[in-house]
């Protein structure tokens, strides 16, 4: 007796020998067709008298290389004043929280059940 895998019930049935020998998926006799190409239309060409690009925007870079160049004692990632502090000290303070957290369900969790 012939077995095959059935896709439907995930379990080996019982078939027919021509159907068992013959892979599933591949069907004899069927020409296999080319894929289509992925770059048939034509590309655009870029038109000269168009501006460079609508998006761009200024160089910021040398002017925040002098800001965090500068040596004035302050950390780097406090330089930029009032939006850095916020962020760190509320970073830092998430941290703290979530060991803490952390520290009092261990505590939680190692305590017996009454």
């Amino acid at each position: 007796m012939y077995y095959k895998f059935s896709g439907f019930t995930q379990k080996l049935t019982g078939s027919a020998s021509t159907t068992a020998c013959s892979p599933q998926g591949l069907r004899p006799g069927v020409p296999a067709e080319p894929p289509t190409m992925i770059f048939a239309s034509p590309t655009k060409v870029v038109s000269e008298g168009r501006p460079p690009t609508e998006y761009m925007v200024t160089n910021r870079v040398p002017e925040l290389q002098k800001l965090f160049q500068k040596q004035d004692g302050v950390p780097v990632y406090l330089k930029r004043g009032l939006p850095d502090k916020l962020l760190y000290r509320t970073t830092m303070a998430l941290t703290i929280g979530g060991t803490l957290y952390c520290l009092v369900a261990l505590y939680m969790a190692a305590q017996p059940r009454k």
